[in-house]
């Protein structure tokens, strides 16, 4: 299954435009990060244009750089599995160790 990921720019950012945009609820908060559940995903791709700092990519496209994003989508999801509905769970702290161990990031130099 194909699906949107959610990638570095994000870390740390969380502007969570693309959750008020997603029609069915499956984009959810970590700790560090926000994550797309890709079984109830419906890949209408509302959330993509929307995203501030441009962090959301069909799984397909995301830059090479950026591919450990694609496995720590997933692995946010292995003990949350779907929930069905992110507005349910809320915020967790809960990062996947590949975001957990990422140094501070994204934030704006003055």
């Amino acid at each position: 299954m194909v699906t949107y990921i959610i990638a570095e720019p994000c870390v740390d950012v969380m502007d969570k435009a693309c959750v008020e945009e997603c029609p069915v609820d499956c984009i959810y908060e970590g700790g560090r990060s926000l994550y797309i559940q890709p079984d109830e995903c419906v890949d209408c791709g509302a959330c993509e244009p929307v995203c501030p700092v441009e962090a959301i990519f069909y799984e397909d496209d995301v830059p090479d750089e950026w591919d450990p994003y694609v496995s720590a989508n997933a692995d946010f999801f292995d003990e949350l599995g779907s929930p069905g509905g992110a507005s349910k769970v809320g915020k967790t702290d809960f990062d996947p160790p590949f975001i957990k161990q990422l140094p501070p990031m994204n934030e704006d130099e003055d």
